[in-house]
């Protein structure tokens, strides 16, 4: 039997796996190549995962679904899912049109989301154990190579890079692609494809990418210094660190040079009354009022009158005294 060419292109993601295909028939054929589809690509994941020693058991149709959808839409929409199991290690299998996707979970270690039995964990291969780590990596690779090799178009895309350390370019493109907007010679968009949008700073002068400036952090008023980078819609990816998460992203406007006597840490006004706010909210709610009256004090500093100002009956009555 003749392997059917198809092209397709393999995403990975968080303990994830999926495949697209742009379907090149009409809408009146559409049905027919869903079914092909089907056919080619679905069934034959299944076979791989049997191969490497999982059960894939299709859903069962429970009365409640035939009776909101008609037994036939409930049938039709088990056929087109899978649920699929290795040990600990679990995997929901589903084709939806012209996507089928693969989603692994467990539940030995599911610290914040222990429901559905860790189906729907923000950060899946992170809280696997090692081995079944281990396991989901070795599935996603067998699939991969199985329908690369088989289906003559398939292809796996490159990884999303997660941050600009230590390549900024590379982080860029990952969101615009290297084919988007005119370039310079280092690679990033040039100066007049940046015209479109404000790139001066507070002292009014034009970013370029790979210049430092210093920002404030907006939560403890502390100063840092980095490279900016992008400048895409106004906005600049600010790189202050080696780590995978020091990066931050802010309009040109925020940022500014070093100047000598800058202090290092210096709450902006916004949020310095924020936190008075709500202290002095915890304050009244815990009847701690010479509390609360300092902190009224710290927040509203024009409309508190003296402390050692007499009240208006008093003074009135003091000015009538022979």
């Amino acid at each position: 039997m003749t392997a059917p060419c198809r092209s397709g292109t393999i995403h990975l993601g968080d303990a994830s796996l999926s495949i697209w295909e742009e379907p090149k028939v009409p809408l009146i054929g559409r049905n027919a190549w869903e079914t092909q589809f089907k056919r080619d690509v679905f069934a034959r994941i299944i076979q791989t995962l049997n191969r490497i020693g999982w059960t894939c058991t299709m859903p069962e149709v429970d009365a409640a679904s035939v009776k909101c959808y008609g037994g036939n839409v409930a049938r039709w929409s088990a056929q087109r899912r899978r649920f699929c199991v290795k040990g600990d290690l679990k995997a929901d299998l589903e084709i939806s049109g012209r996507t089928i996707s693969l989603k692994m979970f467990q539940s030995v270690n599911c610290p914040t989301r222990p429901d559905h039995e860790g189906r729907y964990e923000s950060n899946k291969e992170a809280v696997m154990p090692y081995v079944l780590r281990l396991e989901m990596q070795r599935t996603r690779r067998r699939i991969c190579d199985y329908l690369c090799a088989v289906l003559g178009g398939y292809e796996v895309a490159p990884a999303k890079v997660a941050s600009p350390s230590p390549d900024p370019l590379a982080f860029f493109n990952s969101s615009w692609t290297d084919h988007r907007f005119e370039r310079d010679r280092a690679g990033w968009p040039s100066d007049r494809a940046l015209s479109s949008w404000s790139r001066t700073d507070q002292d009014g002068v034009p970013l370029h990418h790979g210049d430092v400036r210093f920002i404030r952090d907006a939560r403890n008023g502390r100063l840092r210094r980095g490279r900016v980078y992008g400048g895409i819609n106004g906005m600049w990816t600010f790189v202050y660190g080696p780590g995978r998460r020091d990066h931050e992203c802010h309009p040109a406007n925020q940022f500014f040079s070093y100047t000598p006597g800058l202090p290092r840490k210096q709450v902006p006004a916004k949020t310095r009354r924020k936190q008075l706010q709500r202290e002095l909210d915890k304050a009244v709610s815990s009847m701690q009022f010479e509390r609360a009256a300092v902190l009224r004090d710290l927040i509203h500093p024009d409309r508190t009158p003296p402390r050692n100002a007499a009240k208006p009956q008093q003074r009135a009555a003091q000015e009538h005294q022979p």
